[in-house]
């Protein structure tokens, strides 16, 4: 029988294998390699279903492909690690990956683009560099693939490197996210010398071996005599700075909204399925090291929290259809942050799930706008598509609704079971309480800008004549709209845990079980289960639970609605006007993003003026004593050089006159010639 876990090599090496034809022969192919590039994630797409099924069945794989350096202290490997959540974030990455490049025939091929050849190897290098890092078996393996989808998004967000706005954006994007990834790999180095492992998983994994030594049954390395625990969060907070970074959360959020500079499916990819996702991704993946650290977790919490309020207010005063999606898509890592931080695995991987596939549909949709628009992406040049591309607007709708929480839509449900968690665990750290008051506070925010962004560019009349009369999209547009805007619509379904509450129900908790894997258990693989983990039990409180979940909800979806009627009131009008101006002075903060970007280059010119004080006091002290020091040695040494000539009768007079000139100091010394 063909073991489905012998093909797991396979899903990360078919995009690579597309991206090198891409690359060498894409011009001699027709459509530019694009054709190679869809039977590739096709083909990655159908080897993680069958890998799934695999896990399902209550079956992991964990396995060291390649040892590529050994010593006495620890070995350094390739390995791939399928449990329930990489199987499920296999499944994510390689269908948006899939509708990417389907959705690219029409954005890229139709409008003519040039340099296909080189955006399809892109996408090709930037997915199995996704996949590489999901299916990652150690910490120092998921740091090389995570590099590597930073250099990929560099890449593909300066796609149009002739234009003058790309290539900034793309320099902006891989700087900011190298800053927190220095962090990231001094927290790998720190991993390595305490424990003598990076493995995830396993009796001998990291996580496992950081839990026995807070229970005293563990001797680990630790520096300057700190204790286990401080020692343990200084380490995930390292770790943290790049997935602050990857993920866009404060401070180091400000790449994102200018990686839109990048084509439009690109943009899908990085905020859905890739880059953006790897940052959380990488804290559910070492969710057993984090859980045991209270410290760590109420900082993730509070800067989730932040990040989801902060940038949904900076999402209300764009213009701009991807800038709006840009800061909705920091703002909901946020929540996802905020969950983890809270305790609540589980519904940060559910929202990480529905925001996958609602996310890839609004950018989809924008892009579909985009090119009926012929690139404008003003949402004040539009209006009244709503009747001109129906089936785009009706996707988009669904993703907006799930985007801004509204019931029954996927987003409903997994944002309200963050707010749920963080409101429960809350209750006695005040940190948690903080981040979930932000959360809650973003959800009218979110649902305002968001029907905003739908009332203006698809209601009310067109406010100009390209709006009047649009160009057409075709089916590779429509395609992936209709699969993701259903996928919108039904995704909530797999982690229906207030209905199973309130209503009494069992086993319609299915994400949860699914990471529990109750349908038989990971023999071997793990000693947790990460939804039990933590200093916060994931459990709901027991004997009010229902009241909770029902005030819970009803509280959510009122201020989503709140914020959805402003919206409605304010801009579902024929001819809309731009309210936010009224805010005046604080219009122009948020629209300037707080003057965060400002502050960023300030500080880099100040860095850059302490650097040249040091620079200035190690030349001058520094090299200056030291070069003082060697300008005499030099200039004795070039004196003391022409008395060595190679005669021997020289050196004997010499020998000769310092004899005697010794015998004198002496014997004036001691007094022989009184």
């Amino acid at each position: 029988m063909v073991d489905a876990f012998a093909y797991v090599p396979a899903v990360v090496l078919l995009p690579f294998f597309s991206f090198l034809v891409a690359l060498g022969a894409g011009k001699y192919l027709p459509k530019g390699g694009a054709f190679g590039g869809i039977a590739a994630t096709a083909g990655s797409f159908l080897l993680s279903l069958w890998i799934a099924t695999a896990v399902a069945g209550g079956r992991a794989y964990d396995e060291t492909l390649y040892t590529w350096a050994a010593g006495d202290q620890f070995e350094l490997t390739f390995g791939a690690l399928i449990d329930p959540l990489s199987a499920l974030m296999l499944v994510i990455v390689t269908l948006v990956a899939l509708l990417v490049h389907v959705f690219s025939l029409g954005y890229m091929n139709d409008e003519g683009e040039t340099g296909l050849p080189r955006y399809y190897a892109g996408l090709g290098l930037f997915t199995a560099s996704m996949l590489g890092f999901v299916v990652a078996d150690n910490l120092l393996m998921a740091f090389m693939f995570f590099e590597l989808v930073g250099l990929c998004s560099y890449l593909l967000i300066g796609f149009h490197f002739r234009e003058p706005g790309p290539p900034s954006a793309a320099k902006k994007a891989f700087l900011v996210t190298r800053f927190g990834d220095y962090f990231f790999l001094v927290g790998v180095v720190a991993v390595f010398a305490t424990f003598g492992t990076a493995a995830f998983a396993g009796e001998g994994s990291f996580p496992a071996l950081a839990e026995a030594a807070l229970a005293g049954d563990q001797a680990v390395w630790t520096p300057g005599g700190l204790d286990v625990m401080t020692w343990f969060t200084v380490v995930g907070l390292l770790v943290l700075g790049g997935v602050v970074g990857k993920s866009a959360q404060f401070p180091l959020h400000t790449w994102l909204p200018d990686a839109m500079e990048g084509p439009t499916p690109v943009s899908a990819l990085i905020h859905a399925a890739t880059m953006v996702a790897a940052g959380v991704y990488l804290v559910a993946r070492m969710y057993g090291f984090y859980a045991l650290t209270p410290t760590t977790l109420a900082v993730i919490a509070f800067i989730g929290g932040f990040t989801a309020l902060f940038a949904a207010t900076m999402g209300v005063v764009k213009d701009e259809l991807k800038q709006v999606l840009a800061y909705s898509t920091i703002s909901q890592y946020g929540y996802m942050m905020l969950a983890l931080g809270a305790g609540g695995y589980v519904a940060a991987v559910f929202h990480l799930t529905t925001h996958a596939f609602f996310k890839a549909l609004l950018f989809l949709g924008a892009g579909s706008v985009i090119i009926a628009m012929h690139h404008n992406e003003d949402m004040w040049d539009m209006g009244g598509l709503k009747a001109r591309m129906p089936v785009t607007y009706y996707t988009f709708l669904a993703g907006s609704l799930a985007l801004a929480g509204i019931f029954p839509f996927a987003g409903f449900w997994s944002k309200d079971e963050i707010l749920y968690e963080a409101l429960v665990h809350g209750l006695n750290e005040p940190l948690l309480l903080g981040g979930y008051a932000m959360g809650l506070l973003a959800v009218p925010v979110t649902a305002f800008y968001t029907f905003r962004m739908v009332f203006l560019t698809f209601h009310g009349e067109p406010r100009t004549d390209l709006a009047a009369d649009p160009e057409p999209v075709r089916w590779n547009v429509k395609g992936p709209l209709t699969v993701l805007g259903s996928l919108a619509v039904v995704t909530g379904l797999i982690n229906m845990v207030p209905v199973q509450k309130v209503l009494g129900l069992e086993g319609i908790d299915y994400l949860h079980r699914w990471l529990d894997n109750e349908w038989g258990g990971i023999d071997g693989l793990s000693s947790h289960h990460y939804a039990d983990l933590g200093p916060y039990s994931s459990g709901y409180i027991a004997g009010g639970e229902v009241p909770t979940v029902l005030v819970g909800a009803a509280v959510s979806l009122g201020l989503a609605l709140a914020g959805l009627g402003l919206a409605w009131r304010l801009y579902n009008v024929a001819s809309p006007t731009e309210h936010t101006a009224k805010l005046g002075g604080i219009k122009d903060v948020l629209y300037n993003n707080y003057y965060l970007d400002e502050l960023q280059v300030w500080i880099a010119y100040r860095t850059e003026d302490i650097a040249g004080g040091a620079d200035t006091f190690d030349q001058g002290i520094i090299d200056g004593v030291v070069n003082g020091v060697s300008s005499v040695s030099l200039a004795g040494g070039s004196r003391v050089r022409r008395i060595q000539t190679g005669l021997v009768s020289q050196y004997a007079a010499m020998l000769t006159l310092g004899l005697i000139a010794l015998l004198v100091l002496i014997g004036v010394n001691g007094g022989w010639f009184l």
